[in-house]
């Protein structure tokens, strides 16, 4: 699955999402680094606060085939971020 989604990504082209995923990967990567969770959760903060850059981007068409791909990673990352979040609070 994994290699799938970065065969997507990689067809993207769009210079937003292009910008945001190398941030979203730095912080992808700090998060399966770190040990403590909540550390892992301030770095999901953030990751979850780069992905919502995705979802409010003002040149989505929604009939792009690349905003549809972008948005179906994005939400992918944003589901993560809050499990990880739900980790440090767990209600």
């Amino acid at each position: 699955m994994r290699e799938d989604i970065h065969r997507v990504e990689s067809k993207i082209s769009c210079p937003v999402f292009q910008r945001q995923e190398v941030i979203i990967r730095n912080l992808t990567d700090k998060i399966n680094a770190v040990k403590i969770t909540q550390e892992k959760a301030m770095f999901a903060w953030e990751l979850w606060k780069e992905v919502n850059v995705l979802f409010s981007c003002r040149d989505y068409k929604d009939t792009s085939l690349d905003c549809k791909n972008c948005h179906f990673i994005a939400n992918l990352r944003k589901r993560t971020a809050d499990l990880i979040m739900k980790t440090k609070n767990p209600r």
